[in-house]
């Protein structure tokens, strides 16, 4: 098995986009994959010389990974992707689309096998202060942090079955999506990093709302329960673009299952390559 690559959090900067298809012509992955957050921002006009925020996917990203198909023939990688929050769902079609063309593996919610490993997909985050809501969910209760805004407020691209919005948690996503498979060589790539780790550490200090204090930490509760107690191979996340700046870390482990972030707060694209055969030797570069 050869090296993979992951990224997240590309927010339809051209830039970013341009240096991982270059990595990815000069190194021949064996897989990538795409953690979310890789659209426009909704509210942006436009992201990219003739494309739009509707178009990104078609347009934007088709061609290049057509062109990629077309240059590496057989050794064209599979492609992992899910969405982020960022991401309006009505994208999604899409997405469905590219995969219908043999271009990318639509990964949320879903078990797709990349030889002897499983992935999983998952892009639902715990509520944030954010309007745009599609990716949201309830994370092991209804609470909701303060300065942050519910699920069933803001705005969605796309309508939800009466009901979900107030019954659904991302505690019971996962326990649905994973059933009782063994997971100890699943990959499951979650656009929320785990609670209270090196992963989801937020610029948030000293700020408090309504005299509350912010928790510095802003992950996912049920993402941590469920790393504790299944213990994949590895996790793969994004999301807070600042934590690997904060901390000084962007992957460690809970028990077996090593945790990697490629979420990123400067100018450059952060791609993590790694070898599920060997997890400690996974690197991060700046690019």
């Amino acid at each position: 098995m050869s090296v993979a690559f992951f990224v997240s959090d590309l927010h339809g900067r051209i830039d970013r986009y341009d240096a991982l298809f270059a990595a990815v012509g000069a190194e021949r992955p064996a897989a990538v994959f795409l953690g979310g957050d890789l659209l426009p921002h909704p509210l942006a006009r436009q992201s990219a010389p003739g494309h739009g925020i509707d178009d990104f996917l078609p347009g934007f990203l088709g061609q290049h990974l057509e062109r990629l198909q077309t240059d590496l023939g057989t050794e064209y990688p599979r492609i992992f992707l899910i969405f982020g929050n960022d991401d309006p769902r009505s994208q999604e079609d899409d997405a469905l689309t590219l995969e219908s063309r043999g271009l990318l593996e639509y990964a949320h919610s879903r078990r797709i096998d990349w030889g002897p490993y499983p992935v999983y997909g998952y892009s639902f985050v715990p509520p944030t202060p954010f309007l745009l809501k599609d990716w949201e969910r309830y994370d092991v209760s209804g609470f909701v942090d303060p300065g942050c805004v519910s699920p069933e407020e803001g705005w969605r691209s796309m309508p939800v079955p009466a009901g979900e919005v107030q019954r659904a948690t991302i505690e019971r996503d996962l326990a649905t999506l994973a059933g009782d498979d063994d997971l100890g060589r699943a990959i499951v790539m979650a656009h929320s990093p785990p609670y209270q780790t090196g992963l989801d550490r937020a610029a948030l200090d000293g700020k408090s709302v309504d005299h509350a204090p912010l928790d510095l930490h802003v992950g996912s509760i049920a993402i941590r329960r469920f790393i504790e107690a299944r213990q994949p191979l590895l996790t793969l996340h994004g999301h807070i673009h600042e934590s690997a700046r904060l901390t000084g870390r962007w992957k460690e482990q809970i028990g077996r299952t090593w945790m990697m972030s490629a979420a990123h707060d400067g100018p450059e694209l952060a791609l993590v390559r790694f070898d599920p055969e060997h997890l400690d030797a996974a690197t991060r570069e700046l690019r």
